[in-house]
């Protein structure tokens, strides 16, 4: 089975790209990365605005101005790069999944309810204390049946 059918990806023309991608379908169909970005811009916004936080006090505590950072919020202007995404989560106190699972929820399930449901698995497991969460995992591990939790905790140990 190749790659691409094993993933459900399909070919697509974006306006950001020069050559034709491939991408999964989410839940309302493909995005383009302009959709996605404004999706990501919204997402910005909304949860700077419920932490009460400033615009300029948060551009200030990323060492940026009022403008360049305004550009994030606008989503046509500039990309985020990983690290000022990590300075952001460490700032407002998100994790990087939470703005992820906005823009792209099916990439957690094949349905949008399996989706939040997996969603709301990881952010409890979140708020476990350290000794609770190794039970947990010794837990899992156990329900695993033979070779698929042996992999699981492969990949686990792998990063993936």
């Amino acid at each position: 089975m190749s790659l691409m059918s094993a993933r459900g990806l399909v070919e697509i023309t974006d306006p950001e790209f020069p050559r034709p991608v491939f991408r999964q379908s989410g839940f309302d169909g493909i995005l383009t990365a302009k959709e996605m970005d404004e999706k990501i811009s919204a997402w910005l916004k909304k949860t700077r605005e419920a932490k009460g936080i400033s615009r300029a006090d948060l551009a200030h505590l990323l060492g940026l101005s009022v403008s360049v950072y305004a550009r994030y919020e606008r989503g046509s202007e500039a990309r985020m790069s990983i690290p000022r995404l990590i300075h952001l989560c460490e700032i407002m106190g998100f994790m990087p999944l939470d703005m992820i699972f906005d823009t792209a929820p099916h990439l957690w399930g094949k349905t949008p309810e399996e989706a939040e449901e997996r969603r709301t698995l990881t952010r409890l497991i979140e708020r476990l204390p350290a000794d609770t969460m190794r039970d947990l995992i010794r837990l899992l591990k156990r329900m695993m049946p033979g070779e698929e939790g042996a992999e699981a905790l492969a990949n686990m140990s792998e990063g993936g």
